[in-house]
């Protein structure tokens, strides 16, 4: 971690206090907003998710509990050790209180504290994420709603810049990321940042090659903030993400009609830039001539020994209507006339 972000990240904590802050505006659920029980495919669901449960006391208390005999001496003990710079200390002070004394008006205070610790002392930001999620999970009446989501989410944005380290060596966490993301969504439809941490969910769901789950959260964002710019992009992420889909499933007509009809309406949306509309054609193209492909074959098919000129015929017939200016039209229309002349 450099001096600089650990300067940023300082700052923007200090700058989030229980105090009014700027914030997201309408994060919190609203009227007219979705909820985090309406459906959000392509998100991981709840059986996939590991529930934090409520922090309890820890074993051994007389070495992990609390110090003080009151919630109220604990956490003037706990800010005493913040004071002194004493940040894992702090910390350990702090989540004693939480532990011993839930319910407590200092529990929710002690809380923000070891979140903001975790994250501008400690410059852990997925312990940060953490911790910030019980908050809003278990003291969600007794917080900054607004600031707290908007925390979680420029903690999930660390956690992307940062990777993930394992015995001093630094990794991609894209699952632990994307879920992180998906939580503030979850938490925080009506954000302003809802759309950009969408387009970011199904750009990490496309890291993990995963590009028809991806295809289904670009369809979501365009469908719940179709006014957003990351709407715009997602038209276009999506086109591509289907067009991988479709060259690496086996062939089914219906998948290729629907990515087809998919196709057209992007192209004629009038939202893309001339060179993905361009491409968006080329992909349009291409998922056509699979259709055609799969047409000339099967009317191939019943031209055989084993299938009456009739089949053949009437096969090779609905080719022409369908296809009537395609490549292989004039070779059907030959072979269409040898058979009719044979049937005479």
């Amino acid at each position: 971690m450099n001096l600089g972000r650990a300067i940023v990240i300082a700052g923007a904590v200090i700058g989030c206090s229980f105090a009014a802050v700027a914030v997201s505006p309408g994060a919190s659920p609203g009227p007219g907003i979705r909820y985090a029980t309406d459906a959000y495919p392509g998100f991981d669901s709840e059986d996939e998710l590991l529930k934090p449960s409520r922090k309890e006391p820890r074993w051994f208390g007389w070495i992990n509990g609390p110090k003080m005999d009151t919630a109220a001496e604990q956490f003037k003990y706990a800010a005493s050790l913040e004071a002194e710079e004493s940040w894992k200390g702090a910390k350990k002070a702090y989540d004693a209180l939480v532990r011993e004394w839930p319910t407590s008006p200092e529990a929710p205070k002690a809380q923000k504290a070891i979140a903001d610790i975790c994250l501008g002392k400690l410059l852990d930001s997925e312990d940060a994420f953490a911790e910030y999620r019980y908050l809003l999970d278990f003291y969600s009446a007794q917080c900054n709603y607004d600031e707290i989501v908007d925390l979680m989410y420029k903690t999930a944005e660390l956690m992307r810049d940062e990777g993930k380290t394992i015995l001093f060596f630094r990794f991609d966490n894209t699952v632990d990321v994307r879920r992180a993301y998906e939580a503030v969504v979850l938490r925080a439809p009506g954000a302003s940042f809802a759309p950009k941490a969408m387009l970011t969910i199904a750009s990490l769901r496309e890291d993990e090659d995963k590009q028809e789950t991806a295809a289904t959260v670009y369809e979501n964002l365009r469908s719940m903030y179709p006014d957003s710019p990351e709407a715009v992009i997602a038209l276009y992420r999506e086109a591509k993400a289907r067009m991988v889909v479709l060259n690496r499933c086996e062939y089914n007509r219906e998948r290729v009609r629907d990515t087809i009809g998919f196709l057209t309406f992007a192209i004629e949306s009038g939202k893309l830039e001339p060179e993905q509309r361009e491409e968006v054609g080329g992909f349009r193209t291409e998922a056509r001539a699979l259709l055609e492909n799969e047409a000339y074959n099967a009317a191939k098919f019943y031209d055989s020994r084993t299938r009456t000129k009739r089949s053949a015929m009437s096969a090779y017939q609905r080719f022409l209507d369908d296809y009537p200016t395609s490549d292989r039209a004039p070779e059907v229309r030959r072979r269409l006339f040898e058979l009719q002349e044979e049937g005479k």
